[in-house]
């Protein structure tokens, strides 16, 4: 949460220059508070998991958030229940009228088609468009950040020689962009994908800016100067054991996975895998909640434009 101080303080000058958050007394006397509202739209299999592992990621913060859940109406899934769709989820064409503080997308396994094959694509294609007009700031996660950037900056994607699995570390860019502020210099995230959009096309879009990116896994995290839309190709949400399971998930498949690396004790999947990013997944949840987010949407969120 930003700092409250007066007017006049000295160093204030000194906070600012430090790209710190600071609240003056006038400002802080006109603020409202309402909860925030956030729009989930879950394109993976598995519903009530990634649920679960996106809701852990955004309680820890002291604001107030309502969750909203979207689907995909051109697409029946085969992994959750019908039942559980329509007692939880609102398709695109009810919520299209309404407007969002925030709005994440998350990833989705279709990544090996070319995305006009993909069934939904259309349909999230609406979304993308409707998301620069409605919500204030986008979070697009793994497949969501690829199709995000293929839409919105042309930037295509290629399939790599074999599946990137595991826990990479990446190094912070842009110390003082909010997002990653109170990161270390290297931190954990996991990765779990069969393409990329390669480094070089994101180092050479100039309406992006890099904030954190690995010698094996390529960019991790980018985003707009605006901070409207911020692309993540890893899965910070991810849990403990979930690469465990995609590992075990794979191999019951008869798919020539490798182990994911970096990730199992002495590379054996009979230890358990310890649990090493969570602290810096929570920081970067609770950063864009508070700085693109909650500092930046209108109290009267039919403003949002």
């Amino acid at each position: 949460m930003p700092i409250k101080i007066q007017n006049d303080l000295p160093v204030r000058g000194i906070l600012e220059k430090e790209n710190l958050f600071v609240v003056d007394e006038n400002r802080a006397i006109h603020q409202d508070i309402r909860p925030l509202e956030l729009c989930i739209l879950n394109l993976m299999p598995k519903k009530e998991e990634t649920e679960l592992q996106l809701l852990r990621m955004l309680s820890n913060t002291p604001l107030q958030i309502d969750i909203t859940f979207m689907r995909m109406s051109t697409h029946r899934t085969k992994n959750s229940p019908m039942s559980h769709l329509h007692k939880f989820y609102y398709t695109f064409d009810e919520l299209k009228d309404r407007r969002f503080d925030g709005l994440i997308i998350t990833g989705a396994p279709v990544e090996k088609l070319p995305y006009e094959e993909v069934d939904y694509w259309p349909e999230l294609c609406e979304v993308f468009a409707w998301s620069k007009t409605n919500v204030t700031s986008t979070f697009h996660i793994c497949w969501g950040a690829q199709a995000g950037l293929y839409y919105h900056f042309g930037l295509p994607k290629k399939e790599l020689h074999e599946k990137l699995f595991g826990l990479f570390s990446h190094k912070v860019r842009h110390r003082k962009e909010p997002l990653v502020r109170g990161f270390d210099d290297f931190f954990l995230i996991p990765h779990s994908r069969y393409t990329e959009v390669p480094a070089k096309a994101i180092h050479s879009c100039r309406e992006l800016r890099i904030l954190a990116e690995s010698d094996e896994a390529g960019v991790l995290l980018c985003m707009t100067e605006d901070g409207r839309q911020i692309y993540i190709m890893g899965h910070a949400e991810y849990d403990r054991n979930t690469l465990r399971d995609e590992y075990l998930r794979d191999a019951r498949k008869g798919l020539d996975t490798a182990l994911p690396k970096y990730y199992f004790p002495d590379d054996n999947p009979e230890e358990k895998p310890p649990l090493e990013w969570r602290a810096h997944s929570y920081l970067l949840y609770s950063n864009w909640l508070n700085y693109y987010v909650y500092q930046a949407t209108p109290y009267d969120i039919n403003e949002i434009r």
